[in-house]
C-alpha cells in the first residue's frame, strides 16, 4: 500500500449533516481497502478565486493507506459529486 495526501474542497451552502455524509463517504471509499490515518476538517475558507460561483469552501484533507484503484474510485466519486468542488490526490514517497 502506499501513503496518500488527499485534500477536497465542498460547497459552502452545504448543511452540517450534509458535510458529514459527504466525510464519511470519502472515508469510507478509503477505508474499504486501506486505512485513513490522519483526518482534518479545516472548516470553510476563503477561496483564492471564486469556484462554480462561490469565493468560500469547506476545506477537508487526510492522510491515507490504499493502493491506486483506492485512489481512482475517490477519482471518479471526487467527478460525479456536485457537492464536491475541487480535489487533489498525492502519492507521498515512501521515506523508509
Amino acid at each position: 500500500m502506499n501513503k496518500y495526501e488527499v485534500m477536497y474542497i465542498l460547497q459552502p451552502n452545504l448543511e452540517e449533516k450534509n458535510v458529514k455524509k459527504i466525510i464519511d463517504n470519502v472515508n469510507g471509499i478509503f477505508t474499504k481497502e486501506g486505512k485513513v490515518t490522519e483526518l482534518k476538517e479545516m472548516g470553510l475558507k476563503e477561496l483564492a478565486y471564486p469556484i462554480q460561483k462561490f469565493n468560500k469552501g469547506y476545506y477537508v484533507w487526510l492522510l491515507a493507506d490504499a493502493n491506486s484503484t483506492v485512489v481512482a474510485e475517490f477519482t471518479r466519486v471526487a467527478n460525479i459529486s456536485e457537492e464536491i468542488m475541487r480535489y487533489m490526490a498525492i502519492k507521498l514517497e515512501d521515506n523508509n
